[in-house]
Protein backbone atom coordinates (compact mmCIF):
# COMPACT_ATOMS: atom_id res chain seq x y z
CA UNK A 1 0.00 0.00 0.00
CA UNK A 2 1.20 3.36 -1.12
CA UNK A 3 1.48 6.29 1.73
CA UNK A 4 -1.61 7.95 1.40
CA UNK A 5 -2.26 11.82 3.17
CA UNK A 6 -5.82 12.66 3.96
CA UNK A 7 -6.62 15.81 4.65
CA UNK A 8 -7.71 16.75 8.48
CA UNK A 9 -10.47 19.35 9.22
CA UNK A 10 -9.22 22.51 10.35
CA UNK A 11 -11.11 25.04 12.44
CA UNK A 12 -15.32 25.37 11.97
CA UNK A 13 -15.05 27.19 9.01
CA UNK A 14 -12.13 26.21 6.71
CA UNK A 15 -12.68 22.83 6.31
CA UNK A 16 -9.82 20.57 5.15
CA UNK A 17 -6.96 22.82 6.61
CA UNK A 18 -2.94 22.34 7.11
CA UNK A 19 -2.81 18.90 8.85
CA UNK A 20 -2.88 15.51 7.11
CA UNK A 21 -3.82 12.11 8.61
CA UNK A 22 -0.70 9.17 6.54
CA UNK A 23 -1.63 5.78 6.35
CA UNK A 24 0.78 3.10 4.24
CA UNK A 25 3.42 3.06 5.94
CA UNK A 26 5.47 1.68 8.94
CA UNK A 27 8.25 5.01 10.20
CA UNK A 28 9.73 2.21 12.12
CA UNK A 29 11.28 -0.25 9.46
CA UNK A 30 14.00 1.34 6.95
CA UNK A 31 12.43 3.36 4.72
CA UNK A 32 13.54 4.66 0.98
CA UNK A 33 14.42 7.37 -0.20
CA UNK A 34 11.18 7.57 -1.73
CA UNK A 35 9.18 7.12 1.29
CA UNK A 36 11.16 10.01 2.92
CA UNK A 37 10.98 12.46 -0.47
CA UNK A 38 6.43 11.42 -0.33
CA UNK A 39 7.27 12.42 3.74
CA UNK A 40 8.85 15.51 3.09
CA UNK A 41 6.59 16.76 0.29
CA UNK A 42 3.38 16.29 2.56
CA UNK A 43 5.32 18.21 5.28
CA UNK A 44 5.77 20.96 2.49
CA UNK A 45 2.03 21.37 1.63
CA UNK A 46 0.29 20.43 5.20
CA UNK A 47 2.56 21.79 7.97
CA UNK A 48 1.48 19.12 10.20
CA UNK A 49 1.54 15.19 9.70
CA UNK A 50 -0.39 12.84 11.68
CA UNK A 51 0.43 8.85 12.23
CA UNK A 52 -1.44 6.25 14.00
CA UNK A 53 0.00 3.27 15.13
CA UNK A 54 4.01 3.65 15.31
CA UNK A 55 5.23 1.55 17.95
CA UNK A 56 8.50 3.40 18.18
CA UNK A 57 10.73 2.42 21.08
CA UNK A 58 13.78 5.51 21.55
CA UNK A 59 16.03 4.09 19.17
CA UNK A 60 13.95 3.23 16.33
CA UNK A 61 12.37 7.65 16.99
CA UNK A 62 16.14 8.98 16.94
CA UNK A 63 16.76 6.57 13.96
CA UNK A 64 13.85 7.69 11.73
CA UNK A 65 14.21 11.35 12.80
CA UNK A 66 17.50 11.24 11.16
CA UNK A 67 16.06 11.15 7.79
CA UNK A 68 15.25 14.53 7.63
CA UNK A 69 18.76 16.28 9.58
CA UNK A 70 20.91 16.61 12.18
CA UNK A 71 19.11 16.59 15.89
CA UNK A 72 19.17 19.21 18.46
CA UNK A 73 20.13 18.44 21.65
CA UNK A 74 16.86 19.21 23.83
CA UNK A 75 17.09 22.32 25.84
CA UNK A 76 16.06 20.84 29.19
CA UNK A 77 18.64 18.19 28.64
CA UNK A 78 21.04 20.39 27.97
CA UNK A 79 20.26 22.26 31.01
CA UNK A 80 19.94 19.56 33.37
CA UNK A 81 22.63 17.11 35.20
CA UNK A 82 22.89 13.37 34.04
CA UNK A 83 21.06 12.21 36.78
CA UNK A 84 17.84 13.89 36.48
CA UNK A 85 17.80 12.59 32.52
CA UNK A 86 15.48 10.03 31.86
CA UNK A 87 16.15 9.76 28.06
CA UNK A 88 19.20 10.69 25.84
CA UNK A 89 19.96 14.61 25.55
CA UNK A 90 18.33 14.05 21.90
CA UNK A 91 15.25 13.50 23.11
CA UNK A 92 13.10 15.83 24.78
CA UNK A 93 11.22 14.47 27.69
CA UNK A 94 7.58 15.70 27.35
CA UNK A 95 6.21 13.67 30.31
CA UNK A 96 5.56 14.57 33.99
CA UNK A 97 7.92 11.72 34.83
CA UNK A 98 11.34 11.89 36.72
CA UNK A 99 14.15 10.24 36.25
CA UNK A 100 13.17 6.97 38.31
CA UNK A 101 9.62 6.89 36.58
CA UNK A 102 8.05 8.92 39.50
CA UNK A 103 5.07 11.49 38.88
CA UNK A 104 6.59 14.82 39.68
CA UNK A 105 6.06 16.63 42.52
CA UNK A 106 3.70 19.80 42.37
CA UNK A 107 6.72 22.00 43.06
CA UNK A 108 9.32 20.42 41.04
CA UNK A 109 11.47 22.56 39.06
CA UNK A 110 11.36 20.67 36.04
CA UNK A 111 7.62 20.19 36.00
CA UNK A 112 6.78 24.18 36.63
CA UNK A 113 9.40 24.85 33.67
CA UNK A 114 7.36 22.75 31.37
CA UNK A 115 4.17 24.41 32.25
CA UNK A 116 5.30 26.92 29.69
CA UNK A 117 4.47 23.94 26.97
CA UNK A 118 0.99 24.99 27.76
CA UNK A 119 1.97 28.55 25.54
CA UNK A 120 1.57 29.24 22.06
CA UNK A 121 4.99 28.66 20.90
CA UNK A 122 7.56 27.63 18.17
CA UNK A 123 10.33 24.95 19.25
CA UNK A 124 13.60 26.47 19.57
CA UNK A 125 13.14 29.89 18.40
CA UNK A 126 14.96 30.55 21.48
CA UNK A 127 18.18 29.71 19.62
CA UNK A 128 20.39 31.38 16.43
CA UNK A 129 19.33 28.64 14.29
CA UNK A 130 15.79 27.73 15.20
CA UNK A 131 14.08 24.05 14.73
CA UNK A 132 13.24 22.80 11.28
CA UNK A 133 10.96 19.82 11.76
CA UNK A 134 9.26 18.16 15.28
CA UNK A 135 8.49 14.53 16.13
CA UNK A 136 6.27 13.54 19.12
CA UNK A 137 6.01 10.03 19.45
CA UNK A 138 3.03 9.38 22.13
CA UNK A 139 3.70 6.22 24.46
CA UNK A 140 1.12 6.46 27.30
CA UNK A 141 -1.67 9.06 27.38
CA UNK A 142 -3.76 10.50 30.12
CA UNK A 143 -7.61 9.59 30.26
CA UNK A 144 -8.36 12.89 29.69
CA UNK A 145 -7.05 16.32 28.35
CA UNK A 146 -3.76 16.42 27.10
CA UNK A 147 -4.07 16.96 23.39
CA UNK A 148 -2.11 19.19 21.34
CA UNK A 149 -3.61 22.14 19.27
CA UNK A 150 -1.51 23.42 15.86
CA UNK A 151 -1.45 26.71 14.53
CA UNK A 152 -1.13 27.86 10.55
CA UNK A 153 1.30 30.72 10.67
CA UNK A 154 0.33 30.82 6.62
CA UNK A 155 -2.88 31.10 6.86
CA UNK A 156 -2.49 33.41 9.80
CA UNK A 157 -0.52 35.66 7.81
CA UNK A 158 -2.34 35.26 4.55
CA UNK A 159 -5.50 36.87 6.66
CA UNK A 160 -3.57 39.60 7.30
CA UNK A 161 -4.71 43.16 6.19
CA UNK A 162 -2.33 44.91 3.36
CA UNK A 163 -1.13 47.82 6.13
CA UNK A 164 -0.17 45.17 8.61
CA UNK A 165 2.05 42.71 6.41
CA UNK A 166 3.94 46.24 5.15
CA UNK A 167 4.17 46.90 9.02
CA UNK A 168 5.55 43.34 9.73
CA UNK A 169 7.48 42.68 6.65
CA UNK A 170 11.07 43.90 8.00
CA UNK A 171 10.76 43.76 12.07
CA UNK A 172 13.27 41.66 14.09
CA UNK A 173 11.69 39.89 17.33
CA UNK A 174 13.82 39.10 20.18
CA UNK A 175 13.22 35.41 21.60
CA UNK A 176 14.61 33.72 24.80
CA UNK A 177 13.43 30.46 26.96
CA UNK A 178 12.94 33.46 29.85
CA UNK A 179 10.63 35.47 27.55
CA UNK A 180 8.02 32.78 27.71
CA UNK A 181 8.44 31.31 31.65
CA UNK A 182 8.53 34.75 32.36
CA UNK A 183 4.80 35.06 31.44
CA UNK A 184 4.04 32.38 34.13
CA UNK A 185 5.70 33.82 36.64
CA UNK A 186 9.00 31.76 36.33
CA UNK A 187 12.25 33.42 37.11
CA UNK A 188 15.44 33.42 35.00
CA UNK A 189 17.32 31.97 38.24
CA UNK A 190 15.12 29.27 38.44
CA UNK A 191 17.32 27.75 35.56
CA UNK A 192 20.52 28.21 37.61
CA UNK A 193 23.40 30.11 37.22
CA UNK A 194 25.36 27.58 35.05
CA UNK A 195 22.56 28.34 32.46
CA UNK A 196 21.73 31.82 32.15
CA UNK A 197 24.30 32.32 29.17
CA UNK A 198 21.36 29.84 27.02
CA UNK A 199 18.91 32.24 27.66
CA UNK A 200 20.57 35.14 26.21
CA UNK A 201 17.96 36.46 23.69
CA UNK A 202 18.32 35.60 19.96
CA UNK A 203 17.09 37.34 16.57
CA UNK A 204 14.61 36.03 14.24
CA UNK A 205 12.69 37.69 11.82
CA UNK A 206 8.92 38.47 12.33
CA UNK A 207 8.29 37.72 9.07
CA UNK A 208 9.67 34.10 7.34
CA UNK A 209 9.13 32.72 3.30
CA UNK A 210 9.54 29.00 3.10
CA UNK A 211 12.72 27.64 1.13
CA UNK A 212 10.42 25.15 -0.98
CA UNK A 213 6.70 26.53 -1.58
CA UNK A 214 8.31 30.59 -1.38
CA UNK A 215 4.92 31.19 1.04
CA UNK A 216 4.94 33.76 4.31
CA UNK A 217 4.27 33.09 7.34
CA UNK A 218 4.15 34.83 10.54
CA UNK A 219 7.07 33.49 12.77
CA UNK A 220 5.27 34.11 16.40
CA UNK A 221 6.23 32.39 19.86
CA UNK A 222 5.31 32.79 23.35
CA UNK A 223 9.63 33.20 23.38
CA UNK A 224 9.34 36.51 21.99
CA UNK A 225 9.97 39.74 24.43
CA UNK A 226 10.83 42.77 22.07
CA UNK A 227 11.17 44.12 18.49
CA UNK A 228 14.03 45.75 17.89
CA UNK A 229 13.59 49.49 17.94
CA UNK A 230 9.92 49.69 19.45
CA UNK A 231 9.52 49.95 23.65
CA UNK A 232 8.85 46.91 25.26
CA UNK A 233 5.77 47.72 26.49
CA UNK A 234 4.37 48.78 22.84
CA UNK A 235 6.25 45.41 21.10
CA UNK A 236 5.06 43.00 23.73
CA UNK A 237 1.22 44.64 23.08
CA UNK A 238 1.32 44.62 19.51
CA UNK A 239 2.69 40.74 19.60
CA UNK A 240 -0.36 40.07 22.02
CA UNK A 241 -2.32 41.33 19.20
CA UNK A 242 -0.37 39.26 16.46
CA UNK A 243 -1.08 35.85 18.96
CA UNK A 244 -4.94 36.64 19.04
CA UNK A 245 -5.28 36.95 15.11
CA UNK A 246 -2.70 34.09 14.42
CA UNK A 247 -4.76 31.76 16.64
CA UNK A 248 -8.61 32.02 16.17
CA UNK A 249 -10.22 28.98 15.71
CA UNK A 250 -10.43 29.21 11.81
CA UNK A 251 -6.21 28.67 11.82
CA UNK A 252 -6.12 25.89 14.52
CA UNK A 253 -6.35 22.11 14.47
CA UNK A 254 -6.59 20.22 17.82
CA UNK A 255 -4.34 16.69 18.09
CA UNK A 256 -6.59 13.99 20.36
CA UNK A 257 -3.40 11.53 21.09
CA UNK A 258 -4.15 7.83 20.89
CA UNK A 259 -0.87 5.73 22.34
CA UNK A 260 1.69 5.58 19.51
CA UNK A 261 0.61 8.13 17.10
CA UNK A 262 3.30 9.99 16.17
CA UNK A 263 3.18 13.65 14.67
CA UNK A 264 5.73 15.85 12.55
CA UNK A 265 5.07 19.70 12.32
CA UNK A 266 7.33 22.27 10.42
CA UNK A 267 7.83 25.20 13.07
CA UNK A 268 8.87 27.43 10.20
CA UNK A 269 4.95 27.68 9.43
CA UNK A 270 3.23 26.25 12.78
CA UNK A 271 2.76 27.16 16.42
CA UNK A 272 1.48 24.71 18.53
CA UNK A 273 0.63 24.31 22.49
CA UNK A 274 -0.68 21.57 24.91
CA UNK A 275 -3.41 21.46 26.90
CA UNK A 276 -4.15 20.71 30.47
CA UNK A 277 -4.41 17.23 31.67
CA UNK A 278 -4.58 15.85 35.73
CA UNK A 279 -0.74 15.58 35.76
CA UNK A 280 -0.19 14.78 39.64
CA UNK A 281 -3.02 12.14 39.44
CA UNK A 282 -2.58 10.53 35.40
CA UNK A 283 0.74 9.92 33.23
CA UNK A 284 1.67 11.65 29.76
CA UNK A 285 4.77 10.19 28.36
CA UNK A 286 5.05 11.57 25.03
CA UNK A 287 8.83 12.08 23.22
CA UNK A 288 10.10 14.56 20.95
CA UNK A 289 13.24 14.86 18.17
CA UNK A 290 13.58 18.17 16.77
CA UNK A 291 15.76 18.37 13.79
CA UNK A 292 18.14 21.24 13.41
CA UNK A 293 17.59 24.31 11.11
CA UNK A 294 19.32 25.04 7.93
CA UNK A 295 20.02 28.29 9.34
CA UNK A 296 19.62 31.38 11.19
CA UNK A 297 16.22 33.42 9.93
CA UNK A 298 19.26 36.55 10.39
CA UNK A 299 22.02 37.66 11.20
CA UNK A 300 22.87 37.12 15.01
CA UNK A 301 24.47 40.57 16.56
CA UNK A 302 24.80 40.54 20.32
CA UNK A 303 20.65 41.14 21.14
CA UNK A 304 19.76 43.91 23.42
CA UNK A 305 17.37 42.20 26.24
Amino acid sequence: MALEITPLRTGPRLGAGFAGEVAGIDLTRPLSGEDVAAIEAGMDRYGVLVFHDQRFDDQTQLAFSRHFGGLEVSSAGEMSRPEERRLAVEMADISNLDAQGRLRAADDRRRLIALGNQLWHSDASFRAVPAKYSLLSARVVPGRGGNTEFADMRAAYDALDAATKAEVEDLVTLHSNAYSREQLGVRPETYGAENQEKLRPVRQRLVRTHPVTGRKSLYLSAHIGAIEGWPVPEARAFIRDLMEHATQPEFVHAHAWRPWDLVIWDNRTTMHRARRYDDRGEVRDLRRTTIRGDGPTIAQVPAAA
